[in-house]
């Protein structure tokens, strides 16, 4: 049996709606907010009839306090009122409500109301679970897929000695901290929220937009996706790949090109797939690693914001893992080395705010 709860100070309205809603649902009669959100620690209704006009906290105020609490943000509200001008409907909507219902109460119209609400909010629940189910299928596949070539291109390069499963665990220790930092915030969760609208084709059922969920699924995603940085190196000859030697000038051009080939296998996979928006931060990674900040790198020398912050987040972790890695030729850095080379580049390789971010947290690269 759904659950109600109905809020109003006005007595007779309690009982009036107890009354018609109680031979169809189980239903709660509330005198203020105050004492709605007292009863909310111990249930979780399926709706809540709130009314405007209340002593204390009026419904308006309570409304934007169920919307800001992820706890009940996602119950649906209905405004009680016997007020029926355009600015406070207006106004109730905008701040989420799902319908108003004109007091004094017309049993038809209220138990219509509350039962067609209630209908739209299970099917929104069932198309959520659907596309959580969806999306997680996706994702494996799309996962599968990306360690699958970027297993490729680490079986080739012989120098490497899994490179792209510990630049994976720094980037994600750096989108994390930089999140946690309000960092780019913004930026980066545009990645993901745009990937599940985009790759999902999702509308929305009752004027609300299901995904929001789904979305969140996706920072792993992205995260994955930049396993493939490197995947143009499938283009260079194991020559150059595998030189235990210092490369010449010459070779060390042709070694160059990995970042503008990669970019074109990965808009190949997308010509053939369709599906851009799982790979469009894949191609960003592999395009733009190389950059500089001063604009002194390649393929574009590009700088400072004009670089995608992909690339910009990549050369970070790409260069400490290749400071610190062994090489026939050298042996790698110690993390404290690492670490200083990384600050003396602020400015001129890397982006200044993503190296203070990596400062702060560069213990969790050591431990990774």
């Amino acid at each position: 049996m759904k659950t109600i709860f109905i809020v109003d100070d006005n007595d007779v309205n309690l009982s009036t709606a107890e009354k018609v809603l109680s031979k169809q649902y189980r239903a709660f009669t509330l005198p203020s907010a105050s004492a709605m959100f007292e009863l909310l620690n111990d249930i979780v209704p399926d709706l809540i009839l709130l009314d405007i006009l209340m002593p204390e906290m009026d419904g308006f105020e309570a409304m934007r306090l169920l919307r800001g609490d992820a706890r009940y943000s996602d119950i649906p509200v209905i405004f009680l009122s016997g007020r029926n001008d355009s600015a406070t409907e207006a106004h109730g909507f905008e701040i989420g409500a799902l319908d108003f219902i004109s007091k004094p109460f017309s049993e038809p119209v209220l138990l219509n109301r509350i039962k067609t609400h209630l209908e739209i909010e299970e099917l929104i629940r069932e198309r959520t679970a659907m596309l959580l189910q969806r999306t997680e299928k996706l994702q494996k596949l799309q996962n599968g897929m990306v360690s699958i070539l970027a297993t490729m291109v680490e079986n080739r390069d012989k120098h490497t000695g899994r490179h792209i499963e510990r630049t994976t665990k720094y980037i994600k220790i750096l989108l994390d901290a930089m999140l946690q930092r309000w960092v780019y915030s913004d930026e980066i969760s545009q990645w993901y929220f745009e990937e599940v609208i985009t790759s999902t084709r999702l509308h929305d059922v009752g004027g609300i937009v299901i995904g929001n969920e789904a979305g969140l699924l996706n920072l792993e995603t992205v995260i994955s996706s930049a396993r493939l940085h490197d995947i143009g190196k499938i283009t260079i000859t194991d020559l150059i790949l595998n030189k235990p030697d210092k490369l010449t000038l010459e070779e060390f051009e042709l070694m160059k090109t990995h970042a503008s080939e990669g970019e074109k296998i990965i808009d190949s996979i997308i010509a053939e797939s369709g599906n851009e928006a799982f790979l469009k931060n894949a191609k960003l990674f592999a395009g733009y690693h190389h950059e500089r900040w001063d604009g002194t790198g390649y393929p574009r020398r590009l700088s400072g914001a004009d670089i995608p912050l992909q690339g910009r987040i990549m050369a970070v972790v790409d260069v400490y893992d290749a400071l610190r890695s062994d090489r026939s030729y050298k042996s790698g850095f110690t993390h404290e080395k690492a670490v200083e080379i990384i600050r003396e580049s602020r400015g001129s390789h890397f982006d200044p705010k993503i190296v203070d971010v990596f400062l702060e947290i560069s213990d969790l690269f050591r431990e990774a």
